[in-house]
């Protein structure tokens, strides 16, 4: 998904920190170099203090770590910095915006982006995550639910997981 008019959008810093946190975290995950994670860390230390960063972060990791074992397929994810979303990005940021707003959304995210007997699991590690960087100041925008449900439309073809 080009982002274009949407630049603004990302550089919200509660929208940044979910998205460079997700990015940065997963290529920790998929490479095992400790430097995107080193990244990860210097982007919620600046934004968010010592203290602050290493709480977010541990929700961050767990979430991440979470949703890799219980994801309906294969995650994917733009490297960090990229101006781009796929479609899980867009269902990341769509779930914790959800969880941190109380809106469908987060149902919904949760439906395409995990296998069904694992939504619980993924759920409270996200509600975990959305409700640690609401308690630091960090409150995404909802997200729409049409929005998300055109994103999955086009991105996998008309299918759903």
């Amino acid at each position: 998904m080009d982002v274009g008019a949407n630049d603004v959008y990302l550089e919200r810093q509660p929208e940044r920190l979910v998205l460079e946190g997700y990015r940065r975290w997963s290529s920790g995950f998929e490479t095992g170099s400790i430097a995107p994670w080193e990244m990860a860390w210097d982007l919620y230390s600046e934004a968010l203090g010592h203290q602050d960063a290493g709480v977010a972060l541990a929700s961050l990791s767990q979430y991440v770590r979470t949703l890799k074992r219980c994801a309906a397929c294969p995650l994917r994810c733009y490297p960090y910095d990229s101006q781009h979303l796929c479609v899980e990005e867009c269902l990341t940021m769509g779930l914790i915006a959800g969880l941190q707003h109380d809106t469908d959304t987060a149902k919904f995210c949760l439906q395409h982006i995990t296998c069904p007997q694992r939504c619980e699991e993924v759920e409270q590690a996200a509600a975990n995550f959305a409700e640690t960087l609401k308690k630091l100041g960090q409150v995404m925008l909802p997200v729409p639910s049409h929005v998300l449900t055109d994103i999955v439309k086009k991105g996998s073809g008309g299918r759903v997981h």
